[in-house]
């Protein structure tokens, strides 16, 4: 195992990245549009709409009878809650705004790398560190089925090396398919094995070991899409 430091094959390529990147300012865009326009608009109807009724509240008008108040003035309670609807519903387009920028940031930013037995991933919004040699190792799995559309499950591959650290319980997902690829190269596949099992007791074989084997056995023999 060396100690230099290794990017992992876990990110979008170049054409990918403009795609994805393109496709998340769109809907960002869309979103702030929606957002934005209801105000524009609101604001835009009540200069088309001029001044509306004589009295701007209830203290101007105290003393006429109720009869002779505005509808707006009787009931300030639904009033207020019916005067302005546009901005709420301008707060629909929130949801698309998020989810873009979302987007963006996830494509821009998801990297791995392996520095000896750590490993660092960074994800949309924060990064995070684990040692695998003392870690709990798991595998997330992805069922795939035989030729065809129709055919029946028929496997499981890997799809992610989970650890947990033993102290602060943190998970750590390392995928193990790159955006476009059937699995990552298996030289770091091979260096995933190493820092797995490098400098962790062999008494007691856990799971670890068994993860490590897997992904020796998928560098040996990778996946054909």
């Amino acid at each position: 195992m060396t100690n230099q430091e290794l990017r992992l094959s876990v990110g979008a390529s170049p054409g990918q990245r403009t795609v994805a990147v393109l496709s998340g300012v769109f809907v960002a865009t869309v979103g702030a549009a929606f957002v934005a326009l209801p105000l524009i608009a609101g604001g835009l109807l009540r200069r088309l709409a001029g001044p509306g009724d004589a009295f701007a509240s209830y203290e101007e008008a105290r003393d006429l009878p109720p009869g002779m108040l505005p509808p707006a003035l009787r009931d300030s309670g639904a009033g207020a809650d019916q005067s302005n609807p546009v901005p709420v519903i301008g707060l629909c387009g929130l949801p698309f705004l998020l989810l873009g920028v979302y987007l963006v940031l996830r494509v821009l930013r998801t990297a791995a790398w392996l520095d000896g037995s750590r490993a660092r991933v960074r994800g949309a919004f924060t990064t995070r560190t684990v040692d695998l040699a003392t870690a709990r190792i798991d595998t997330a799995k992805l069922s795939y089925r035989g030729t065809g559309d129709d055919a029946p499950m028929v496997g499981q591959r890997l799809r992610a090396v989970i650890a947990t650290d033993r102290a602060s319980t943190r998970r750590v997902a390392i995928p193990l398919r790159g955006m476009g690829l059937g699995s990552l190269p298996p030289a770091e596949l091979r260096a995933l094995a190493d820092a797995i099992t490098t400098g962790r007791p062999v008494d007691g074989r856990d799971d670890a070991y068994a993860v490590a084997d897997q992904l020796r056995r998928l560098a040996a023999h990778p996946p054909a899409d």
